[in-house]
């Protein structure tokens, strides 16, 4: 057998993160996110959000078309993203300014992504993050820096 060449570029969507909470008879294949701000088990792609999360698109091209679309902005950060791999993590928030609706990425109790709807507060991050992990007892423990801003 010869080695793997490269960075994998594909992801089965059984082996997807537990905290994307997607159905694994969805289909074969889940959206792997680009390398970028967020590691790839602490973020979630920019598509699966629109997709699943939110429910703004039914396929994986109307996704795409929405994200593509130069008349349609989805700004993360404040920033345009038109790619559908952006990784999105934890405190970032989702703007979409054509529905007026802002989100903020977090987590839920049990360590699910979250989309959590906000005002006009949300520009400002609410507090920046060192470290993630899982305690003894299964529960996430949140290292966090003094807050920004």
């Amino acid at each position: 057998r010869k080695m793997a060449r490269g960075p994998k570029k594909h992801m089965k969507r059984v082996r997807a993160p537990k905290s994307w909470m997607l159905d694994k008879m969805g289909g074969v294949y889940a959206t792997r996110s680009l390398t970028g701000p967020h590691r790839l088990r602490e973020s979630i792609p920019l598509h699966t959000i629109l997709r699943y999360k939110l429910k703004y698109a039914l396929s994986n091209s109307e996704a795409t078309t929405i994200l593509k679309d130069k008349t349609n902005e989805v700004l993360v950060d404040g920033k345009i993203r038109r790619e559908p791999k952006y990784p999105v993590g934890l405190m970032d928030v989702v703007t979409i300014p054509k529905t007026g609706d802002q989100f903020r990425i977090l987590y839920d109790i049990k360590g699910r992504f979250n989309v959590h709807p906000i005002g006009e507060e949300g520009q400002r991050p609410l507090m920046s993050y060192r470290r993630r992990k899982f305690s003894p007892v299964s529960l996430m423990v949140i290292t966090s820096m003094k807050p920004a801003g």
